[in-house]
């Protein structure tokens, strides 16, 4: 029997990730004693050996970039979404010692865009066709919108996403780089890009009046893309907004118990200072 769980957030650079704040002040409101939540180091190359070396202490792995199509690999079995999207950011440790991959990115991001008002039916652009991006492609095919334009940096990448576009059901335009500042006029745009990337397209974009922009980044707030959404009026969505969601799925995987969400956000709030978290 083991007394004390572990659980952990990979990715690479990972110093920045505010996730052990969230799950660890989770631990504290649910009077889980024995539970310890870390950052790890890890690129994707890393992740597979990484994972085999885990002792039966650890109960569950959150996933950032770039990481998250490798966490589905190594994975034993995988929720539908994930396997749809085939891209994870939750490794949950099953009782036989297997893992277990899921993607809480997905429930996620449809609870943080529905709540700044996205309705069936929306056009929707995608800056980015990692595993942020998927689970983007996911988000908008369970809100039922209308359109999907998917903005990468490499036109094969756009191509990667068929088959997942496919899966879904979900019609996909690709769109090169180039023209990415003409596609940020859609009803919703959803930014998954590393930090800095998208940065030029601050003084170049139109906005939509009325529209939606949700910036996958909380670190440094806000982003120059955000600032630029803002100053227009727009309803703007942070990465914070999304950490605090997907990570109440994970904590509830992880530990079996039902997330205390206020504590966590309490926590995710103190530790930041944002007046921006809803």
């Amino acid at each position: 029997m083991v007394s004390t769980r572990r659980a952990a957030v990979l990715g690479k650079p990972i110093a920045h990730s505010l996730s052990p704040v969230i799950h660890t002040a989770g631990y504290a409101a649910a009077g889980l004693s024995g539970w310890s939540y870390t950052r790890i180091e890890c690129a994707a190359a890393e992740l597979p050996d990484l994972v085999a070396g885990l002792g039966p202490e650890w109960a569950g792995l959150s996933v950032t970039m770039p990481g998250k199509e490798a966490a589905f690999a190594v994975a034993d079995a995988a929720s539908p979404v994930a396997a749809a999207v085939g891209a994870a950011n939750t490794l949950v440790r099953r009782p036989d010692g297997s893992w277990y991959a899921d993607n809480t990115d997905v429930a996620g991001m449809v609870q943080v865009l529905t709540d700044a008002g996205v309705r069936a039916g929306a056009a929707v652009t995608v800056l980015g066709a990692g595993g942020t991006g998927r689970a983007a492609l996911a988000a908008a095919a369970r809100m039922a919108c209308s359109s999907v334009t998917v903005v990468a940096r490499r036109p094969e990448a756009v191509d990667e996403l068929r088959p997942v576009a496919d899966a879904l059901d979900l019609v996909l335009t690709g769109a090169a780089w180039s023209d990415a500042a003409r596609h940020a006029g859609a009803d919703v745009v959803v930014s998954t890009v590393p930090k800095g990337v998208a940065d030029p397209l601050a003084d170049l974009v139109t906005w939509r009046p009325g529209g939606v922009f949700f910036d996958a980044l909380y670190n440094p707030w806000p982003t120059p893309l955000a600032a630029s959404a803002l100053a227009a009026g727009l309803r703007v969505v942070s990465g914070l907004d999304l950490l605090l969601a997907q990570a109440v799925g994970q904590f509830e995987q992880f530990t079996g118990v039902r997330a205390p969400v206020e504590a966590m956000r309490a926590a995710l709030r103190r530790a930041t200072g944002a007046d921006f978290l809803s």
